[in-house]
């Protein structure tokens, strides 16, 4: 078993960060510095760019259980082990992707 304790380290700071702007996403699509404009077609333009932040808030989400996962394939001791085929996913994958959990061949057929 490979010693993934550098790349655990990263995904920990990953999920800080994510963290930290999941906190300013919420708090701007809540509007805690100031409430909707008064203005019907200024609240359009801000109900639109909170749809817009709501999908980043989604799409980090995604991401953050996808890093936790990574952590705890990590310390089971299955990291950088494919769940489709069960072969080594290659170090560049896991160096682009640090929380990929199929090889390139599996996730391909995933996505098909």
């Amino acid at each position: 078993m490979k010693d993934y304790q550098e790349v655990r380290q990263n995904l920990l700071d990953m999920l800080q960060e994510l963290d930290e702007r999941l906190t300013k996403i919420t708090a701007d699509v809540r509007h805690d510095d100031q409430p909707l404009n008064a203005d019907s077609s200024e609240q359009a333009i801000e109900v639109e760019n909170d749809q817009v932040l709501d999908a980043l808030g989604n799409a980090a989400r995604l991401e953050v259980e996808k890093i936790r996962q990574a952590i705890s394939r990590i310390d089971a001791g299955t990291y950088g082990i494919c769940q489709g085929c069960g072969e080594a996913i290659k170090s560049e994958r896991l160096a682009a992707v640090p929380f990929a959990k199929y090889c390139i061949s599996c996730e391909q057929n995933q996505t098909h």
